[in-house]
């Protein structure tokens, strides 16, 4: 497997995070219901995903492979890749533990090599879709899906991320980066990198690769959320004033009238 740069450095870091993730998948593993992001929106309420039964997934950057697991018992046949062995191993557990079995590979979602066409959707929640480049993650995602086959992924809310501090508090409602020129952000408390792009960039990229896009869901935290694990992104009063999650969804061209 050859890994870029940013890559390799994420692979790293997430193998030392890996055992700090074991609960979580235990929890998410063990729920039923399949929900999204860091305040459970249910997909019941949403519905960003397409039917998915009897369809071919690939989930990008699947971590513990929750979400795979929710595909699996909704009717679709997923595959699940990621890049760091420690996460998948948490994976394979859970696999034996309740029973559900799918392929997991280590692969980049950079380079999946699996066969063109070969998938009815790629789904990424905080997986690919923020850890990986989107001008190399989203024409191999284009690449894998088949004519009419959707991309549906959950990442950062971009005012979220224009208001992000340096330090590992939440943001305030003050604007702190630049908007124009976003694609690439690093942090001092540690060796990941992650990728955040504008609102026109992410259109630009997902038609210049064949995709229409069908939504932008941009999520509020309901009332009365419950804090979440991470220091770094918004609280719930504020993710009641804006968003702080946004799923994309889009639709392969190419589809036979």
């Amino acid at each position: 497997m050859t890994l870029s740069e940013h890559a390799a450095r994420n692979r790293e870091v997430w193998s030392g995070w890996a055992t700090d993730f074991v609960a979580s998948a235990e929890r998410n593993w063990a729920q039923e219901e399949f929900d999204w992001g860091v305040w459970r929106a249910l997909e019941s309420d949403l519905r960003a995903l397409p039917d998915v039964s009897g369809k071919d997934v690939i989930e990008l950057g699947c971590g513990t492979a929750y979400v795979s697991a929710w595909l699996a018992r909704m009717g679709a046949r997923p595959v699940g890749i990621d890049i760091t062995p420690a996460q998948l191993e948490t994976a394979r557990a859970m696999q034996a533990k309740h029973g559900l079995e799918f392929p997991l590979i280590e692969a980049s979602a950079e380079n999946v090599q699996l066969p063109d066409a070969s998938l009815d959707l790629a789904v990424s929640e905080y997986g690919a879709s923020i850890w990986a480049d989107p001008y190399l993650w989203v024409p191999e995602a284009a690449r894998l899906l088949r004519p009419g086959g959707e991309l549906v992924f959950l990442v950062n809310g971009t005012i979220a991320m224009l208001c992000m501090q340096e330090e590992e508090i939440p943001p305030t409602a003050d604007l702190r980066r630049p908007y124009f020129g976003m694609h690439r952000f690093e942090w001092a408390d540690d060796d990941s990198v992650e990728f955040h792009l504008g609102y026109g960039d992410w259109i630009r990229l997902l038609r210049r690769n064949g995709f229409e896009v069908l939504d932008l869901i941009e999520i509020q935290a309901p009332e009365g959320a419950a804090p979440h694990r991470y220091g770094a992104l918004p609280k719930p009063d504020w993710a009641r004033r804006w968003p702080s999650e946004e799923i994309w969804r889009a639709r392969k061209g190419g589809l036979t009238p």
